[in-house]
């Protein structure tokens, strides 16, 4: 049945040009179409690149299977980023001499806002499948940017979880942010969302990354009264902060944007993570058939866990996404202005993993995710499940934009 499944997806695809097979048998060996890819393969973020990029190369395969682009295979350009800003700066000016008709990549917010600049000046469309810092689609003005997203972006992560904070009655926040862009956009994100209820936070605390000791800044967070604790860092700080509060005897929740679903932080602070909240636009459970074909694929193919399921389906969709426009440029003129066209006028509705994604772009708006599309996710044991039944029953309607 799960073998069923999985070709739907290949099989719609294939749908949009019926001739792309009958093409592909009838010519020779052609030239592929590039796409680059850029993130964090190796380095302390690789636990979130790594699967964002086994996500994009297993739609690749499958795409490719059905014929590619009319016979001509996608082939990715990959360069590693290694999570450091001035070398994705680097990384992502060798990939416009490449000849890439397009990039799907970065991880970090600080390093995709240094590289920005380099995509949007070339005129060549960069679509992000995890950074999720708010700056990076309003950097430039919707009808000029080539600067798409596929991932959450922070300015709804932090009103959702926010919400959530006070129907459970938590409303003295202490807010946990690191040093670095994302930290500091999220920072102002949870800040904006908890002044829209009129709420203030109790106690900020800023932190680099690295940091092994937080007890003085929670010692502090306690005394001003907090009752849960809002961690905006990307890496095992979150840890830091969970193995803190339980060194302290401080038993307050811990909630924060998708990193919390992270290995460094599950695995980094054990059964101190339990509980721990987050928002989430995918949980890795089969809820539906196209969740449950993903997730076998991806397990046979790679034969290991995830690490971070929304990098890994989010990452899968934007290839997707990525075709199903290109199906609409007919001649194979993939020019910059081209393609972000098609990225903004996308034809067909794609069934996606992460969501039906039905024109998740235009010409003003660059963000496919909105907040509908998110669920709380709560870590438990050592993974990461639906922290309310409705939850659960509601993602088994895969949902659309609104």
């Amino acid at each position: 049945m799960i073998r069923l499944t999985s070709a739907v997806l290949t099989l719609a695809l294939a749908a949009l040009l019926p001739t792309a097979q009958a093409l592909a048998q009838a010519k020779p060996a052609v030239q592929p179409v590039r796409i680059g890819m850029i993130g964090p393969f190796t380095g302390p973020s690789s636990d979130f690149g790594t699967p964002m990029l086994r996500g994009v190369q297993l739609a690749v395969e499958e795409i490719n299977a059905v014929g590619g682009y009319l016979g001509r295979p996608l082939e990715l350009v990959i360069r590693d980023d290694e999570g450091k800003p001035d070398v994705g700066l680097a990384r992502s000016k060798e990939l416009m001499g490449e000849g890439v008709i397009a990039t799907i990549g970065f991880c970090n917010t600080g390093v995709a806002l240094k590289s920005i600049e380099v995509f949007q000046d070339a005129k060549s469309p960069l679509i992000v499948p995890c950074s999720t810092g708010s700056p990076i689609t309003a950097k430039y003005p919707g009808p000029e940017s080539y600067i798409f997203r596929t991932s959450a972006r922070d300015a709804i992560q932090a009103p959702f979880v926010v919400d959530d904070l006070v129907k459970r009655g938590w409303t003295r926040v202490a807010i946990f942010a690191d040093s670095t862009g994302y930290g500091e956009a999220g920072l102002k994100d949870v800040q904006q969302a908890l002044a829209a209820k009129g709420i203030k936070a109790v106690h900020v605390a800023r932190f680099g990354l690295g940091v092994k000791d937080l007890t003085e800044e929670l010692k502090a967070a306690r005394a001003a009264g907090a009752n849960v604790v809002f961690s905006y860092t990307v890496g095992p700080e979150n840890a830091t902060i969970a193995l803190g509060r339980r060194a302290l005897q401080w038993d307050v929740p811990q909630v924060g944007a998708w990193p919390l679903s992270f290995p460094f932080f599950i695995n980094g602070a054990k059964q101190a993570a339990d509980d721990a909240l987050m928002a989430q636009t995918f949980i890795a459970e089969p809820s539906n058939e196209r969740r449950a074909a993903f997730l076998s694929a991806y397990a046979r193919k790679y034969k290991e866990p995830m690490g971070v399921p929304m990098a890994a389906a989010q990452a899968y969709d934007t290839a997707y996404l990525l075709t199903y426009a290109l199906f609409s440029i007919r001649n194979g003129q993939f020019s910059g202005p081209a393609v972000k066209a098609a990225l903004e006028n996308i034809p067909r509705v794609y069934y996606g993993v992460v969501a039906t994604y039905e024109k998740p772009f235009s010409i003003d708006d660059k963000d496919a995710v909105t907040q509908n599309m998110l669920v709380m996710g709560k870590v438990k044991a050592g993974r990461v499940t639906f922290a309310y039944p409705e939850d659960a029953r509601r993602n088994l309607f895969v949902q659309r934009k609104k």
